[in-house]
């Protein structure tokens, strides 16, 4: 049985059980019909993923790794705010005409800052201070800029990471300020797992913990019921992540360098309504 499954389970069970609705509130998000969508929610979940041990994948349906790795690549090494050039068609309700998002998620991690040491973007200075400074408690990112937020079309839901070195394990914590949970509730954990697996492997480090912290986690109304059949489903097993050894730089990483060895899991869920 996979751990992360186990977290999940737990997680959806306990905002079924115990999580606030919003009805009578006023919210933004609605349905493609024009309909409120009302949420059930928990404050605060942190679900803590031990990387040494397993790679965080639900098994209880399938994750899309290829396309995970393709958009933390597209946010993270690309650094880009352009859909067109990321393969999936995630963001395309979020972007303009010309495929920008605006100045949200890899435009914020591109951007030049000035250190002691130098001029680096926020990405290039977690990869400086991993390889010269590791033990620094200072090795984090945030893309969440109140300046920019009125030209970004979504503000950023995972916008913050820090990492930390112990010993020669490099562990990290997600900040998340909210999170669909049936849409993206393991997206978002195999994602920033493999960051730190890329950030690891190019640091001469290991992989330890990822902490996953979410502000508001939450499951909508008409996601309910496809939410209580996939948490019944049958576990199995976690696969194992193969990441492509030779790769020292982490501007060098390719989709095509990650795979899963063993991946068992139950039917994708298909047509699952988006509030937007």
């Amino acid at each position: 049985m996979s751990y992360t499954d186990k977290i999940f389970i737990e997680m959806c069970q306990d905002i079924l059980d115990n999580g606030v609705s919003s009805e009578g509130e006023h919210v933004r998000a609605k349905w493609t019909d024009g309909v409120t969508a009302h949420t059930v929610k928990k404050f605060s979940a942190v679900n803590r993923y031990d990387l040494s041990k397993e790679f965080p994948i639900l098994t209880l349906r399938p994750t899309n790794l290829k396309a995970a790795v393709d958009e933390i690549l597209w946010i993270w090494q690309k650094k880009s705010n352009n859909i067109k050039d990321l393969k999936s068609h995630i963001w395309d309700s979020w972007a303009d005409e010309t495929g920008s998002i605006g100045k949200a998620y890899g435009y914020q991690l591109g951007l030049k800052h000035n250190y002691r040491e130098g001029e680096f973007d926020q990405v290039d200075r977690v990869l400086f201070d991993l390889k010269n400074n590791p033990y620094s408690r200072r090795i984090l990112v945030n893309m969440y800029n109140h300046s920019d937020l009125h030209e970004m079309n979504l503000y950023p839901c995972a916008y913050s990471m820090t990492f930390n070195v112990t010993g020669n394990k490099l562990s990290a914590v997600l900040h998340q300020r909210s999170q669909d949970v049936l849409v993206a509730g393991n997206w978002n954990v195999a994602q920033y797992a493999i960051l730190v697996h890329m950030f690891a492997q190019v640091s001469n480090l290991v992989v330890g913990e990822l902490v996953h912290v979410i502000a508001d986690a939450h499951i909508y109304d008409r996601h309910i019921p496809l939410v209580r059949e996939l948490i019944s489903r049958p576990q199995y097993d976690a696969p194992q992540l193969i990441i492509n050894p030779d790769v020292k730089d982490f501007y060098e990483f390719k989709v095509e360098d990650f795979t899963l060895e063993n991946y068992q899991s139950g039917p994708q869920i298909k047509n699952i309504p988006v509030a937007i």
